[in-house]
């Protein structure tokens, strides 16, 4: 028998059983990730929140595996066609794959020519053809012979009319037989994987229709190295009707003929059952029967299935890269508490200005037009600088949408202008303001604003906190993923809602300021309870102590449990309550407290001391080491913020459209997103600029992720600009030299994979127009 689901599961982790076995539990529980990987590393034996994730993953597949073994195995039982030894096979099956294969003769399906065929007795025949080839086809088929007739079950069968029918039932039921085999397409599926070769042309009349598509016109690779976004933009582009992909071996570029001799699958298929060319009456008859199943059955069955499994694959891997962005710009460093003026950039429309406290509240809102058609620049400059000496501004954020670099001109002449208001400018990427200003929670949260100034609003509070304002939008509106409406929304929405999830409980929430979709990721709180601590808020006043949390309605003792280490309660009754020490653990505290002879003032911060501690003399039962360990480092700073310093990008002044940019000038950007095959960097001119993954560092660079993140500065060397095309090919590696016209760019890798990668960004362009500009150009590559 297979090992329980609990080994499978430690060995993939390279964890115990018992380690498995308590997370497990802890999840049936109903307990969350981050509430285990952060309060119950005695049980888990330490287990991280990215091992969680993973056994929680795989936990759903292999108990869906089980499922549909105990389903196979009651559906053949029920035929009465098990037999002990397909049960043993079924009871090891490792993967639905495999179990599948196995099902395949048993699984119900509409009346085929095999049963055909057989119901008219010809089972016989293909039987003593296969087993002796020596028989004459023509002279053993004409036994058979046999006029209509109607089967048991009263529906009509034609019958065997001649010779040539006979041997085509036969064959059919053979090619059947065949085709079904578990161990025979297994070995088949095997070698496609390892020499099959996906191909694509362009549709006869879609050239034009399909410019966005040209790269894959003509194309072919292996399907072992076919990337993620490469594989998706082939499945779009056979979607759309614009390209014809297909699956061939390597060793038939050209369609291979009838009387070809055979080719490598055929031959195992021939070889699996015994049929040789020996010069026999039957076995040219076989030897067809060998190629038409694999024609006809088997190779449409395995490339439905390896298209389908490199559609998947591409899928996960674009959730990933979606995953990682997210994080990533959710964990971006906040401003902090500053007041700040949000600018949501538009030309006929104007710019919408709102200025919020360093708490988040509205304090005022206008509405200018520096930009075209009324060209009110002094005005405009007026009544920023009236805004910010009135509510005593200290930054500026901008959204990246249309005319964001006008709207940066007019906020970097301001600055300029009043000197003495000490403003700071930064650029902020506007994904999903305009979802957030239409949402129903914005309706609730700032019923008195108009949509257009609410998303001001938003881009001046994701300055503030990014994580506390983009909580407000649906993951999937932040636009950063690879090809994200291609790819399975469920799996996306349940991976992206787990960063989110993640993310929140990492920094924390303060309670008495956090917006209910804020509360609503904390650990184990529902939509409706976090509403319901919004509510006793706003009702009662703000909480003094994480245990009056307990009063609000429907927060049992389970979801105190799973939130309380999670929320922060600053400047209440106990200085615990703004740490991340769970309540449970306070006694802990108190031990370690009446040790040192010290109250807590004294402890909370004194790093020299704490670090002198041994965890094990405080640890029990209850508490092990782990747990006393997490507590001393939560007292040296407690509340820590796990975000980084938050730090601007300063863009080049002169340099504000393409047309400003020249071979060799270096710039200083922000990465907007992260992709397989590199990253997208907003220089300052609407179009993000690309560094592939070759020019990424002087090192070989297999995962862009590993040296670059969403939100981050760098510096950046300018290698091409094709203003036309809106392409700009960057590199980070600086000592790299702008390529001489004509010759070849100095970027290491594949020159078609970054032809594709321009490619992919002009196919992906119009996503972002029509989201109203919610990412502009930073995103417009990547948004589908």
């Amino acid at each position: 028998m297979l090992p329980s689901i609990e080994q499978r599961l430690a060995i993939e982790l390279a964890a115990k059983p018992a380690q498995v076995a308590a997370a497990i539990a802890l999840l049936d529980e109903g307990a969350t990730v981050p509430f285990i990987a952060r309060y119950r590393k005695e049980a888990t034996g330490g287990l991280d929140d990215i091992q969680l994730r993973l056994l929680e993953e795989r936990l759903r597949y292999l108990r869906e595996l089980e499922d549909r073994r105990s389903a196979i195995i009651a559906s053949i039982t029920e035929q009465n066609k098990m037999t002990p030894e397909l049960l043993q096979q079924i009871a090891l099956a490792e993967d639905k794959t495999r179990l599948e294969d196995l099902y395949l003769p048993y699984k119900q399906k509409r009346r085929t020519k095999a049963q055909i065929a057989v119901e008219a007795g010809l089972a016989p025949l293909a039987d003593d053809l296969l087993n002796d080839p020596a028989r004459n086809p023509e002279e053993e088929a004409a036994k058979y012979l046999r006029d209509a007739f109607t089967n048991a079950d009263g529906v009509n069968n034609p019958g065997v009319a001649d010779t040539k029918t006979a041997l085509d039932g036969a064959r059919q039921i053979l090619m059947e037989r065949f085709a079904e085999d578990a161990t025979l397409l297994q070995s088949l599926r095997e070698y496609v994987q390892e020499h099959g070769v996906v191909e694509s042309k362009v549709v006869a009349g879609k050239e034009d229709e399909g410019e966005k598509f040209a790269d894959y016109f003509d194309y072919s690779e292996p399907l072992a190295t076919v990337p993620s976004h490469r594989a998706l933009a082939l499945m779009r582009g056979r979607r759309e009707g614009i390209l014809d992909v297909v699956l061939r071996l390597d060793t038939e570029a050209e369609k291979p003929k009838w009387d070809a001799p055979h080719n490598p699958c055929e031959s195992r298929i021939a070889a699996r059952f015994g049929i040789k060319a020996q010069g026999r009456p039957a076995d040219k008859w076989l030897l067809d029967t060998a190629r038409w199943t694999w024609r006809v059955k088997s190779f449409m069955y395995i490339e439905t299935e390896l298209m389908g499994a490199l559609r998947e694959k591409a899928e996960l891997d674009a959730i990933n890269v979606f995953a990682r962005n997210l994080k990533s710009l959710l964990l971006a460093a906040p401003a902090g508490q500053r007041a700040t003026m949000g600018l949501d950039p538009g030309l006929r429309t104007g710019v919408k200005v709102a200025v919020v406290d360093a708490t988040g509240k509205v304090v005022d809102t206008a509405t200018i037009y520096p930009h075209q058609p009324r060209n009110d620049w002094d005005g405009s400059l007026h009544v920023l600088g009236q805004l910010a000496l009135k509510h005593n501004v200290s930054l500026i954020s901008i959204g990246n949408g249309t005319a964001s670099r006008e709207t940066d001109k007019l906020a970097q002449d301001l600055i300029k202008a009043r000197p003495e208001l000490k403003l700071t400018k930064i650029v902020v990427s506007e994904a999903g303001a305009s979802v957030y200003s239409a949402s129903e929670f914005a309706s609730r949260e700032l019923p008195d604003l108009d949509v257009s100034i609410r998303g001001a609003v938003s881009i001046a509070r994701r300055l503030q906190d990014p994580l506390a304002e983009l909580v407000k939008i649906d993951p999937k509106s932040i636009g950063v993923g690879q090809y994200q409406h291609d790819v399975s929304q469920t799996q996306l929405a349940r991976s992206l809602d787990a960063v989110v999830e993640d993310c929140v409980n990492a920094v924390g929430v303060d309670v008495n300021t956090a917006s209910a979709p804020l509360l609503a990721r904390v650990s184990g709180l529902s939509s409706s309870v976090a509403q319901s601590i919004v509510s006793y808020r706003d009702m009662k006043g703000a909480f003094s102590s994480r245990a009056a949390l307990k009063a609000v309605p429907r927060l049992g003792d389970k979801t105190f449990e799973q939130a309380a280490g999670f929320l922060r309660v600053m400047g209440g009754e106990n200085p615990l309550d703004a740490s991340a020490v769970h309540p449970e653990s306070y006694p802990v505290v108190q031990k370690i407290l009446a040790d040192v002879k010290r109250d807590m003032k004294a402890v909370v911060g004194d790093s020299g001391l704490l670090k002198s501690l041994n965890p094990a003399k405080y640890a029990d039962d209850k508490f092990g080491v782990p747990t006393v360990t997490d507590i001393l480092k939560e007292l040296e700073k407690p509340g820590r913020d796990p975000r980084p310093e938050f730090t601007t990008a300063t863009f080049k002044e002169g340099v504000e459209e393409i047309s400003d940019l020249r071979p060799d000038m270096i710039l200083e950007g922000v990465v907007t997103n992260v992709a397989a095959f590199g990253a997208f960097v907003d220089i300052g001119v609407h179009q993000d600029g690309l560094v592939h993954i070759s020019a990424l560092s002087n090192t070989f660079v297999k995962d862009p992720h590993t040296v670059v993140k969403a939100g981050q500065v760098v510096k950046v060397k300018v290698l091409e600009v094709d203003p036309k095309r809106k392409r700009i090919a960057l590199t980070m590696r600086l000592s790299d030299t702008a390529p001489q016209p004509g010759s070849q760019p100095q970027q290491r890798g594949d020159r078609d994979d970054r032809k594709r990668v321009a490619q992919h960004q002009r196919q992906e362009r119009p996503a972002a127009q029509d989201a109203g500009g919610a990412m502009a150009a930073a995103f417009a590559k990547l948004r589908k």
